[in-house]
């Protein structure tokens, strides 16, 4: 069973320092596991894209846990990563 545990969580890939909300995780077949990372609005008033990266690479920096309510409407706001 996949664990979620990081979904919600302000974290930062090791490796480059991007920092964003966890918001999705993938599992795939070879075993690999990504966790999306969603970065916050620029001051300029416009989202960056989002990333998705090796879930191994990906540390929590913050304790709080974003919390959605979404049972009216659940669904994702990005498509489906492409390899």
């Amino acid at each position: 069973m996949l664990d979620t545990s990081i979904l919600g969580h302000s974290a930062k890939d090791r490796i480059t320092g991007f920092v964003g909300v966890a918001t999705g995780l993938s599992t795939y077949i070879s075993g690999c596991t990504q966790v999306l990372l969603v970065p916050p609005m620029g001051a300029d008033g416009k989202l960056p894209d989002s990333h998705w990266f090796d879930l191994q690479r990906v540390e929590i920096t913050e304790g709080r846990k974003v919390a959605l309510d979404n049972g009216a409407t659940p669904g994702c706001d990005k498509p489906a990563p492409v390899r």
